[in-house]
């Protein structure tokens, strides 16, 4: 963990994101990269003189001297922190910044009870969830103590989420944390055997190619009556510090669940979530 990215709008939720991001990064020697997306029409900033540039000039001035008054928290003393002005209006570029920068996860704020509407402008969160390669970790409580000891890892192992396991893995070996494997069952889904369930996970696992895997002995089978409800109680069962979910590039979260339940997940929960793009 070298490089973690705070997108912010500094809002009380991105301060959220970056308290949670500092913790991180002093437990792991991590660089901070504090992102603001300015989002000024390309035609504004190309322009060679007129008033629009030089107003766009002074927003991007604007911007750059925010960070001072943002950043000015006890929680970020001693820490390295960059920070850039984006003129992207399309949050989903964000990708591109964590390639960029070679950055390790992102951690970003949302309004846990109104969906991702509120932090961002639009679906801003969503968007980055859905196109972000690197790891993202949703904030939306502000946290006295962030920790992630325990995860639980909500996947239904169809073989396109393997590359996404693969990728939780590797970030929670990094922070030691222990993770709990989840299968949901719902009484509307397909009639599928217990055996071909169980087939299916040891053949997800198998080709995981992971050599301290889970074996079908850490998969909790849970019932309940949808998806969400499943992973809200039994993350609460066993009292998870953090909800972990794959995501698909084209439909977000709603390619692993069926409607919108993904977001309903990432909405709803109390507790932290972090996506991997399958």
């Amino acid at each position: 963990m070298k490089k973690i990215i705070v997108p912010t709008d500094f809002s009380e939720y991105s301060q959220y994101a970056l308290k949670v991001a500092a913790s991180i990064a002093k437990n792991h020697n991590a660089e901070l990269i504090v992102v603001h997306m300015l989002g000024l029409s390309e035609a504004v900033v190309n322009k060679d003189e007129s008033r629009e540039v030089m107003e766009a000039l002074y927003y991007m001035k604007l911007a750059e001297r925010r960070f001072e008054e943002y950043l000015d928290q006890p929680y970020l003393e001693g820490l390295s922190i960059h920070t850039t002005v984006k003129n992207y209006k399309v949050f989903s570029e964000l990708g591109e910044v964590a390639d960029e920068f070679d950055a390790d996860l992102i951690v970003m704020g949302s309004h846990g009870s109104s969906g991702w509407n509120e932090v961002f402008v639009g679906s801003n969160t969503e968007k980055v969830v859905r196109t972000s390669s690197v790891p993202v970790l949703v904030i939306k409580n502000d946290m006295a103590e962030f920790k992630m000891e325990k995860a639980v890892f909500a996947c239904d192992f169809k073989e396109e989420n393997l590359s996404a396991y693969r990728k939780a893995m590797k970030l929670f070996n990094t922070f030691g944390t222990e993770v709990k494997l989840l299968y949901v069952n719902l009484p509307a889904e397909q009639f599928r055997s217990t055996r071909e369930t169980e087939d299916r996970i040891v053949d997800f696992l198998s080709k995981s190619g992971l050599d301290d895997a889970h074996t079908i002995n850490n998969v909790t089978f849970y019932s309940d009556y949808t998806v969400e409800d499943g992973i809200f109680s039994y993350s609460n069962k066993v009292n998870a510090d953090v909800i972990a979910i794959p995501t698909h590039g084209r439909q977000g979260l709603a390619h692993f669940f069926s409607g919108s339940i993904g977001e309903d997940v990432a909405n709803h929960s109390d507790l932290p979530v972090i996506t991997f793009k399958i």
